[in-house]
């Protein structure tokens, strides 16, 4: 078998190992990535990140979403899409975003391996099943980013085609009219959205009391508020007890309360595990915790500081922005400066429901927690003219600061455009800035950003500055 010598070896061609391979060509290393896929990228291009937001944009642009409100007339199709036309844009997007991190790659001079990799000692890597098998390459370091992978359980029958996990519901031959999501997570709840958008009756399913409870509660209660009103019945404290298969025309999903709902496709959105059953860990001196996570400590070194290990494959916040930077921060200190590499303590995070939500830093729940004493300030999209403009009803922000310092100390958006409109308190965040810095920027006008101002000032002086009475001049 052919050993090949590198000074990183890359295992995985998601956002982490990509991004991973090209931080160290930077130095001036020898890289070569291994991915088992035919194509790189990942979940984050290939059956997550990309492919969902762009559905997300395919139906609202096919269903004139946008427009329901805003000229006082349906603007939709009026006729039924087609399969064809949803996924079109979608394997657009996906196969450009793909080419083009193949060619950054190839242009680093990244060598780039087919096949699946597993380990044969602690610096080499053999490479099987694949057409650059029966190869091994030894790297001086090693980063771990093979990812993650849909959770199947056992007693689902994922045989029958009408039941599908979110990877397989990329290869859907029909829009579903009735639609079960189990699992309101970020994935289910962004796939339950779209399919709303397109008129499916959905039903969104889970065993936990609120809908995504990592969120600062009065934006989860405004989003379950908007999805519902958008059509998507949201059970939850419900578990699905039994899957009905029997009948040719619909499924029968029986839960625990006793109801049983009948629908003709299934997406199961049960958390995913991470990819690490076949890289026969043990032969590097690793081990892993739950769900196959991998354990890192700081630079994201595992027990064996020469391996690495970043994005889904060692858990949250599993997101592809997360999941570079770690990579980034992993790569710099292999072979940059290794006192000066820290991960951003402020990540953002965006979820592409409709209406899609964005956060940064803090929420009411975790300053309280925490015994901070905070501001709040408060501003809807359609006290703005941009927000009226846009025809967004439901947008809205709320900013956190410190009671006697006023730093900004959270962001929270739910609306059009959320996950860009986000970035501005991120920004003011990373400068440990405040309700001063937002009070001295002159904002575009009319633009969202002025929501910043406004929530920012009654933060500041509830008692003169409070959002109007409905009607009111």
């Amino acid at each position: 078998m052919e050993t090949k010598e590198y000074d990183l070896v890359v295992i995985g061609g998601g956002p982490a190992g990509a991004f991973g391979a090209w931080v160290a060509t930077l130095f001036g290393k020898r890289v070569a990535l291994v991915e088992k896929k035919q194509n790189l990228g990942g979940a984050g291009i290939n059956t997550g990140t990309i492919p969902s937001k762009t559905l997300r944009e395919t139906a609202l642009a096919l269903t004139g979403w946008r427009s329901r409100n805003l000229f006082g007339v349906d603007l939709s199709l009026r006729r039924e899409a087609t399969i064809e036309e949803f996924f079109y844009h979608e394997k657009r997007v996906t196969t450009n975003e793909r080419d083009r991190w193949t060619e950054r790659l190839v242009a680093a001079g990244v060598e780039i391996v087919h096949g699946s990799a597993c380990f044969k000692d602690a610096n080499t890597v053999s490479v099987l099943d694949g057409p650059d098998q029966d190869r091994a390459l030894r790297g001086q370091y090693i980063l771990i980013a093979t990812g993650s992978s849909p959770v199947r359980q056992p007693d689902i029958p994922f045989s029958d085609r009408r039941i599908c996990d979110s990877n397989q519901i990329l290869e859907l031959t029909k829009l579903p009219k009735r639609l079960a999501v189990i699992g309101a997570g970020v994935i289910g709840a962004e796939y339950a959205s779209t399919f709303a958008a397109l008129d499916a009756e959905v039903f969104l399913i889970d065993g936990r009391p609120e809908l995504l409870p990592f969120l600062d509660r009065e934006i989860s209660q405004r989003l379950r508020k908007a999805m519902e009103s958008a059509g998507v019945r949201i059970r939850l404290k419900e578990r699905v007890s039994q899957i009905d298969v029997s009948k040719p025309d619909n499924v029968s999903l029986h839960l625990g309360s006793g109801t049983v709902i009948e629908v003709d496709t299934v997406l199961v959105a049960a958390g995913r595990a991470s990819n690490t059953a076949e890289l026969e860990l043990s032969k590097a001196g690793l081990t892993v915790g739950p769900r196959n996570l991998i354990v890192v400590k700081q630079h994201y070194q595992t027990d064996v500081p020469h391996i690495y290990a970043a994005g889904d494959v060692i858990g949250p916040p599993a997101l592809a922005s997360t999941s570079r930077e770690q990579a980034r921060v992993a790569m710099t200190h292999a072979f940059g400066n290794r006192d000066d590499q820290e991960l951003s303590a402020i990540l953002p995070n965006g979820i592409y429901t409709i209406p899609e939500v964005s956060t940064v830093g803090e929420s009411e729940e975790t300053l309280a927690k925490k015994g901070v004493d905070f501001l709040v300030g408060r501003a809807s999209y359609n006290e703005s003219a941009r927000g009226e403009i846009i025809g967004d009803d439901v947008g809205f922000m709320k900013l956190l600061f410190g009671r006697d310092d006023k730093r900004l100390l959270g962001v929270h958006v739910i609306g059009e455009h959320a996950t860009e409109l986000v970035h501005l308190g991120l920004l003011v965040m990373m400068s440990n800035g405040g309700a001063d810095v937002i009070h001295r920027t002159c904002f575009n006008y009319p633009t969202l950003g002025n929501l910043y101002t406004m929530a920012t000032r009654r933060a500041l002086f509830p008692q003169i500055d409070q959002p109007p009475v409905r009607g009111e001049k």
